[in-house]
């Protein structure tokens, strides 16, 4: 049991885009995560986002996540060697938790892209081209991710999901760190906007109508492209 579970862990952390820097093992045998890497500084997405926020962001709220969820993980393999059944559901919030909290960021990271490397540039091919099928423009998208993440109660994520069955592009949002494959097992995430007051709140105050205005201006579409793409290759 203690394999299953931790192996379906390991599953629905890779499905989800999972970190830059590969899994480590801990002095237990158990699977866990390291907080990925940047590619850019902390400073490299302002105005859009001040260094002072990114770094808070990954070095605190992130790690945090990491921190958490490695010691769930440790805790959950703990109680199924032990046959305790109460602490294996009890631990269940947490995983999800701080897992969906390491997923989203790891995600959240590299959807952002300094302006001097091409943040912010339209995208462009194939994810382009769907966007336009699928809400009529760009800026339909737009508008409809910004509304939907500034109507978002309490905290959560807006989402550009693929539904790689049905090969159609949809917004959706989730609460608190829930990913994005809790609302459903065949969508996959292009692109995420963690609309926690944390992401914003130092720089924009309680406005988060000018946070979500101003972030797709450091947006990677590149990425976002590359994941389209290999999912439906």
């Amino acid at each position: 049991m203690a394999l299953r579970t931790l192996a379906s862990k390991k599953a629905l952390y890779f499905a989800l885009g999972g970190a830059a820097r590969p899994l480590a093992a801990s002095s237990r045998g158990v699977t866990t995560v390291t907080l990925p890497d940047l590619s850019y500084d902390f400073g490299a997405l302002e105005p859009a986002i001040s260094g002072e926020i990114m770094r808070l962001h990954h070095q605190k709220h992130h790690a945090t996540y990491v921190a958490n969820y490695n010691k769930a993980l440790e805790q959950l393999d703990a109680a199924v060697a032990k046959g305790d059944a109460s602490a294996v559901v009890q631990l269940q919030g947490a995983i999800k938790f701080n897992g969906g909290g390491h997923v989203n960021h790891s995600i959240f990271w590299k959807n952002l892209k300094p302006i001097s490397e091409g943040g912010g540039e339209p995208p462009h091919g194939k994810l382009g081209w769907a966007i336009d099928e699928d809400f009529g423009s760009f800026e339909a998208l737009v508008k409809k991710m910004n509304a939907e993440g500034a109507a978002l109660q309490g905290s959560g994520w807006v989402w550009l999901a693929l539904d790689k069955e049905a090969k159609k592009l949809s917004v959706e949002t989730t609460a608190n760190q829930d990913p994005l494959v809790t609302k459903g097992a065949s969508l996959v995430p292009l692109l995420g906007i963690d609309v926690w007051e944390h992401a914003y709140y130092l720089q924009y105050k309680n406005v988060r109508p000018d946070y979500l205005n101003n972030i797709w201006k450091v947006i990677n579409w590149k990425y976002a492209g590359e994941v389209y793409e290999n999912v439906l290759a």
